[in-house]
């Protein structure tokens, strides 16, 4: 293979057939990250913390980005809230 030549991603069919993809926005990489930590689907992220989740993804993964949190807090307001405002489903709208 060239230097020039790309290797085709690898697809996350998992996390693509995941019952957490029902949450708007949510990233492929996000959900794979969720998945890791032991969720399947969206309504066993009621009650979490998001700031837990991070740090328990961070002792598994050391170098997850900070904006991770951002995903976590939108993806945990989805799940606990029966009719969520569509503004606040994008997780740039949970930075602090």
């Amino acid at each position: 293979m060239r230097s020039s030549e790309k290797k085709p991603k690898k697809t996350d069919y998992e996390a693509l057939n995941s019952g957490l993809m029902k949450i708007p926005r949510i990233q492929i990489p996000v959900v794979r990250d969720l998945i890791d930590l032991g969720f399947a689907e969206v309504e066993e992220l009621k009650g979490r913390a998001p700031e837990a989740l991070l740090d328990e993804l961070r002792k598994k993964k050391p170098n997850t980005p900070q904006d991770r949190l951002y995903a976590f807090r939108m993806a945990i307001y989805y799940a606990e809230t029966p009719d969520p405002d569509p503004k606040r489903l994008h997780p740039w709208a949970w930075q602090d």
